[in-house]
C-alpha cells in the first residue's frame, strides 16, 4: 500500500475510461455500434491496527450498453418495414398499368364496343367494319401487353428472389463466423467480452432480417442460433446452412426457396413458409397479387373471346357465310410435379368461360381417387374416374397417375398471351342475323313474324320456307310446297308462339287471318342488316362472368382489388415504419452515442486523471523530504 501505487491505479483506471470514451466518440456515426462503459472496481484494502486502508481502483471489464430486449424488438420491427415496403413497391407497379385512364385496359374495350355499335348503325359501310377491326387489334395489344408485363413482373420477382437468398447466405455465413471467433476470444481472455464483434453480429443479424423474417435463439456463452420458418436452421453455432434458390417443382418458371440440412439434402419451403424482410414480401406479393392478377387478365381474355366469338358465329357475313371465330385464344396449362414418378400426361381445356375463376388449381391422386382443389380457397373436388369439370375446365387424363403424384392446372395465368385477331377481312365480319321473315303482301290479319333467337349449331336454310296460317297454328312448307318433315312444333312464349326450324327460331304473334302467311329465308346478301352486330353489342354489359359481372365489371373489380390492397398496404408500411422508427430511438437512447454525454464523461475523466497524477506528484515530494531529512 503506497500513495505511488494508489495513484498508478487511478491513473490507468483513468486512462482505461478515456480511451472507451474516445472509442465512442470515434464509432459514434458506426452503424451498429453500441456504447461502451469501462467498469471500476476498488482495488480493496489492507487491514491495519488504525483500518482497512484501500489499494486505490482497478478497470474490471469494458461492457456494451445493451437492451436485448429493443434490439430482438427493433430486428422484429424492421423484418416487418422491409416486407411491407417490397410488396408497396411492387404492387405499385401494378396499379399503376391497371388505373392508367389513357393506356389500359378500360378506355379500350369502351372503344372497341362503341366501333361495334358503329357497325351495328352501318353495317353495310366497310370503314365502319375495318374500325371494328382495328379496335379489336388495339385491345388484344393491350391485354397481351399486360399480360407481358405480369410476365416480365414473374421474371423480375425470380430474379430479385435469387439474389436475396444470395445474400441471406452471406449474411448467416458472417454470423456463423463471428459466432466462431466471440467463443475464441472469450475462451482466450478469461470471458471478457469482445465488444466490437458482438455489435458486429448483431449489424449482420439486423441487415439479415431486412432480407427474410429469421429469429435468433441465444445459447449459452452468447452464442446466436438463427432458425427461418417453421423453425429451419440457417446458423447453428460456428455452421450455417444456406437457402437456395431453385425452380418450384410444381411450376419450373417459378423461383422458389429452398434449405439446406445438416446432411446437405436440400428441400423446398412450403407456401407462406418464408416471412418478413424484402424476400418474404417478395413471395407474398407474387402469391397474393402477381398471381391474381395475371390470372384475372387471362380469364377477361377468355371470356371476352369465347363469349364474342359464340355471338358472332350466330351471324352471317357480307359473304353470305355463317360467322367463324372473331378472336383467337389462349389455352389452359398444366404442370407436372418434378417428383413424380409416374408417366401420366393431364390435359385441362376450357368448357365454360363464364364459371371460371383467377386461381390456378393443383391435382392429386391418393392411389384411389382423383383430387382437383382451387388454390385460393382450398375447396376440394373429389373424383374416383376422370375426366373431371370443375369450374369451366375440365381435366383429362393421359396413362396412369402414381399415388402422390400431382400436376398444377392453371387455366387462366397465361391466356392473354394467346389473345389474338382471327379475321382481317371486314367483310367477314357477321353483323346480319342468319334469317329473316317477310310477310306477304296479301295478307289481311295483323299477325307478325321474325327470328327470335339462334341456337349454336344452327343451319341457314337452303331455300323458302312459307309459313302459312291454317286458322291454329302455322304449316310449314319449302320452296317446292312439300310439308317439312319433321313439321315444326309450335311452343308457347307469352302471347306468341315460337317454332324452331334447324336451330332457327321464329316468334310468331299477333292475329293473323287464315291464309295468311310469312316466308322464312336465309339472310344472305342483306348488306343493311344489323342483328348480330345489336347482339355483339350488347355484349358490352351482359352479366357473362359467372352470371353477376360484365366485361367492364370484372376489369373494373380488378382494378379495384389491386387498388385498394395497394392502398392498405401503403398505409401499413408507413406505420409500420414510425413503429420501428420509434423502436429504434428507444434502442438508440439506450446503446447510441451521445456527443454531450460523452463529452462530460471526457471531462470528468480527464479530471480524475489530473488528480491521480496530483496524488503521484505529492507522493514524489514526501519521499524526496523524507530523504532530505535522512541526510
Amino acid at each position: 500500500m503506497s500513495l505511488f501505487s494508489i495513484g498508478l491505479s487511478g491513473l490507468n483506471t483513468a486512462q482505461n475510461a478515456l480511451t472507451t470514451t474516445s472509442h465512442n466518440f470515434a464509432n459514434s456515426a458506426t452503424e451498429g455500434y453500441s456504447r461502451q462503459n469501462s467498469i471500476v472496481a476498488s482495488a480493496g484494502g489492507q487491514y491495519t491496527s488504525q483500518g482497512f486502508f484501500g489499494y486505490g481502483s482497478n478497470t474490471t471489464t469494458v461492457i456494451r450498453v445493451y437492451d436485448e430486449f429493443l434490439t430482438g424488438q427493433l430486428r422484429g420491427a424492421t423484418s416487418a418495414s422491409s416486407a411491407l415496403s417490397t410488396y408497396s413497391d411492387q404492387i405499385s407497379q401494378i396499379d399503376n398499368l391497371l388505373a392508367d385512364q389513357k393506356g389500359g385496359l378500360a378506355p379500350l374495350m369502351q372503344k372497341f364496343f362503341a366501333s361495334v355499335q358503329a357497325v351495328a348503325d352501318t353495317p353495310a359501310d366497310p370503314a365502319a367494319r375495318q374500325g371494328m377491326l382495328s379496335a379489336g387489334q388495339a385491345l388484344v395489344g393491350q391485354v397481351r401487353s399486360a399480360s407481358n408485363y405480369f410476365k416480365q413482373l414473374q421474371s423480375g420477382v425470380n430474379e430479385q428472389v435469387g439474389t436475396a437468398v444470395t445474400q441471406v447466405n452471406a449474411y448467416t455465413k458472417q454470423i456463423a463466423n463471428l459466432n466462431q471467433e466471440i467463443t475464441k476470444l472469450k475462451a482466450a481472455s478469461g470471458g471478457q467480452p469482445p465488444n466490437d464483434l458482438l455489435d458486429q453480429r448483431d449489424q449482420a443479424v439486423a441487415e439479415l432480417t431486412k432480407l427474410v423474417g429469421a429469429k435468433v435463439v441465444v445459447q449459452d456463452g452468447g452464442i446466436y442460433n438463427v432458425f427461418v420458418g417453421n423453425g429451419q436452421p440457417l446458423v447453428m453455432g460456428s455452421s450455417s446452412y444456406d437457402l437456395k434458390a431453385v425452380p418450384s417443382a410444381a411450376d419450373p418458371d417459378r423461383t422458389a426457396v429452398a434449405y439446406t440440412l445438416a446432411n446437405g439434402s436440400v428441400f423446398e419451403s412450403e407456401a407462406g413458409g418464408i416471412a418478413g424482410g424484402s424476400l418474404g414480401g417478395l413471395l407474398q406479393f407474387r402469391s397474393e397479387t402477381l398471381d391474381a392478377a395475371q390470372s384475372a387478365i387471362g380469364r377477361l381474355s377468355l371470356v371476352i373471346g369465347q363469349t364474342f366469338n359464340d355471338q358472332h358465329k350466330l351471324g352471317v357475313d357480307l359473304n353470305g357465310a355463317i360467322g367463324t371465330d372473331m378472336f383467337k385464344l389462349g389455352t389452359a396449362i398444366t404442370l407436372p410435379n418434378a417428383n413424380n414418378t409416374g408417366g401420366a400426361q393431364v390435359q385441362a381445356s376450357i368448357t365454360n368461360t363464364s364459371a371460371l375463376t383467377t386461381s390456378d388449381y393443383t391435382l392429386q391422386f391418393d392411389g384411389t381417387n382423383y383430387t382437383v382443389t382451387r388454390l385460393s380457397d382450398k375447396q376440394v373436388t373429389t373424383s374416383a374416374t376422370m375426366p373431371v369439370t370443375v369450374d369451366g375446365f375440365t381435366v383429362q387424363l393421359t396413362g396412369a397417375m402414381n399415388a402422390n403424384d400431382s400436376f398444377v392446372i392453371q387455366p387462366t395465368r397465361n391466356a392473354a398471351t394467346g389473345f389474338d385477331m382471327a379475321i382481317t377481312d371486314p367483310a367477314k365480319v357477321a353483323a346480319a342475323s342468319p334469317a329473316r321473315a317477310d310477310a306477304a303482301a296479301a295478307n289481311t290479319g295483323s299477325g307478325t313474324a321474325s327470328l327470335s333467337n339462334v341456337a349454336p349449331g344452327f343451319s341457314l336454310p337452303a331455300g323458302k320456307i312459307t309459313a302459312k296460317y291454317n286458322g291454329a297454328g302455322y304449316d310449314f312448307t319449302d320452296s317446292t310446297g312439300a310439308a317439312l318433315v319433321p313439321a315444326p312444333a309450335g311452343v308457347p312464349n307469352g302471347g306468341n308462339t315460337d317454332y324452331t326450324i334447324n336451330g332457327l327460331t321464329f316468334s310468331f304473334g299477333g292475329t293473323p287471318s287464315t291464309g295468311d302467311s310469312f316466308t322464312l329465308s336465309s339472310n344472305a346478301g342483306a348488306v343493311s342488316n344489323n342483328g348480330n352486330a345489336l347482339a355483339l353489342a350488347k355484349l358490352q354489359t351482359a352479366k357473362t362472368i359467372g352470371g353477376v359481372s360484365s366485361y367492364s365489371d370484372a376489369y373494373a373489380q380488378l382494378v379495384n382489388d389491386v387498388g385498394t390492397r395497394a392502398k392498405s398496404i401503403k398505409i401499413a408500411s408507413t406505420s409500420q415504419d414510425s413503429i420501428t422508427t420509434q423502436i429504434k430511438t428507444a434502442q438508440q437512447s439506450v446503446s447510441g452515442v451521445n456527443m454531450d454525454e460523452e463529452t462530460v464523461s471526457m471531462l470528468k475523466f480527464q479530471q480524475l486523471y489530473q488528480a491521480n497524477a496530483r496524488v503521484i506528484q505529492t507522493a514524489t515530494t514526501l519521499f524526496d523530504t523524507i530523504i532530505g531529512i535522512g541526510r
